[in-house]
């Protein structure tokens, strides 16, 4: 198989940090330059109409988009170690908390990032300040209650480690690096500490 990734770009980074924790060996990445339009090529539509990333390309090859259907897919071959859920119950519940951190959280950030800073004017045009900056500003209420969350439970989704955390920890670092956001210095220390504790995984170093 093969993953269509982008350097630094967050969804790819929520792909590999999946594979890390998986321990899955003999997928071959390759890169597609965002910044010089290699997603819009012919070649890249042809395994992403929508010209995104990351795209997982199949050994019978077909083409599989879309982060949370890669990752299903590679827990369906990979069932250990579990990261989605083991029973009906559980799944559902992950699941839930995943597509709140994506929709919210994740989703928020990028919206931000996208129509606020010069450096990604080639990849979002037009961009919208007004709109951006609203964003951030939401963005902040979702990270609070995700900071609630934590002081309750030690992961996102509970008591271990699943997707959930993964797709969160991906977008708070991206909005380190790009929003300047810092969870402990807005008093968000239970977010601060999961962010930290994360860090320190193998996986967080893809």
């Amino acid at each position: 198989m093969k993953l269509y990734v982008s350097p630094r770009a967050p969804n790819p980074r929520r792909v590999q940090m999946f594979i890390a924790e998986k321990g899955i060996r003999g997928i071959e990445e390759v890169a597609v330059d965002l910044v010089k339009g290699e997603h819009r090529s012919s070649d890249h539509r042809a395994r992403s109409p929508l010209a995104k990333v990351p795209v997982l390309e199949l050994d019978d090859g077909r083409y599989l988009g879309e982060t949370r259907a890669i990752c299903s897919y590679l827990e369906g071959l990979y069932p250990e170690p579990n990261l989605m859920g083991d029973s009906f119950e559980e799944r559902a519940f992950v699941e839930m908390t995943d597509r709140r951190v994506e929709l919210y959280l994740f989703g928020g950030i990028m919206n931000c990032v996208r129509h606020t800073h010069p450096g990604l004017a080639p990849l979002e045009q037009p961009q919208f300040e007004d709109f951006g900056r609203s964003q951030g500003e939401k963005v902040r209420e979702v990270a609070r209650w995700l900071d609630e969350e934590l002081g309750r439970q030690p992961f996102v989704a509970g008591e271990r480690f699943t997707i959930a955390d993964i797709t969160a920890f991906c977008a708070i670092e991206f909005a380190r690096g790009l929003m300047r956001f810092r969870p402990g210095a807005e008093g968000m220390a239970n977010l601060q500490d999961w962010r930290d504790r994360i860090a320190e995984r193998p996986s967080a170093r893809v």
